[in-house]
């Protein structure tokens, strides 16, 4: 499988077929999004989309999505599919805790996640949308991916490493707003017995943002993203001497396992 970052939480995952499947748009205020994964030609080789929840900066993109992709599969937790399918999005699928979706050559498992959800907060009086999640992509004859999505430390990655086995683990770690290195660090040490973390939720800074005008005013408007830069080396550094390897992925970057 390849997995693509595309900044902050945005990920896409790409199949031994050659599927798409990207996890929380975010396009129009990500400074870490460059521009040829903002083209139309991008948006219509996405097979599906998953959301954690309903925060703008894992859903701001998807109305630019669909736009180009109307067709595209969009799975989300309950509450959040039942607000897109008010919106007229067309095929919003609705998932809960432990509930799992199959497609050709992968099944997706939605799993517990501690943080909190809204949706369009950034626009008005925020809309609840249920509890936020995570997933566990089991790729056909390949590895097992959990990513965690926005989340406290949690007893619970124990359950979900015990029975889903994943062998990678793409981790928020950017503090703050979810857990931060030291927390993510124990649980690769104590909760999970994965081979590989991508450090997850955090933001570039000037010079490394593919898209540096946008990140004026993403700072502009959320001063608070400046303290969750370079978070990734953090997490790297906490588990230097361990057996799990740290993939820092940069905006834009694509690996192979």
């Amino acid at each position: 499988m390849k997995i693509t970052r595309l900044g902050h939480a945005m990920y896409v995952l790409t199949s031994k077929n050659g599927k798409r499947y990207l996890v929380d748009p975010f396009f129009e205020m990500n400074p870490g999004c460059p521009d040829e994964y903002q083209t139309e030609a991008f948006m219509k080789s996405i097979d599906a989309v998953f959301l954690t929840h309903g925060h703008f900066d894992h859903t701001s993109g998807l109305g630019k999505l669909l736009e180009h992709n109307p067709e595209c599969l969009v799975v989300a937790q309950y509450e959040l599919a039942m607000i897109l399918m008010q919106d007229n999005v067309k095929n919003a699928f609705p998932l809960n805790f432990g509930g799992t979706f199959e497609l050709e050559d992968m099944a997706a498992t939605m799993v517990q996640a501690k943080h909190t959800s809204s949706y369009k907060e950034t626009e008005g009086t925020p809309i609840y949308a249920g509890e936020s999640a995570g997933y566990v992509f089991n790729f056909s004859d390949d590895h097992t991916l959990y990513h965690s999505g926005d989340t406290a430390l949690m007893m619970d990655m124990k359950l979900i490493q015990e029975v889903y086995q994943p062998s990678i683990a793409i981790l928020s770690s950017s503090g703050q707003f979810t857990m931060g290195p030291k927390e993510a660090a124990y649980a690769v040490k104590n909760l999970l017995n994965v081979e590989t973390v991508i450090p997850s939720h955090t933001f570039p800074t000037k010079e490394t943002a593919p898209q540096p005008e946008t990140f004026d005013g993403l700072v502009e408007a959320f001063p608070v993203v400046q303290n969750m830069m370079d978070k990734d080396e953090e997490l790297a550094n906490e588990l230097a001497g361990t057996n799990t390897k740290v993939i820092v992925m940069g905006y834009g970057e694509e690996v192979e396992l």
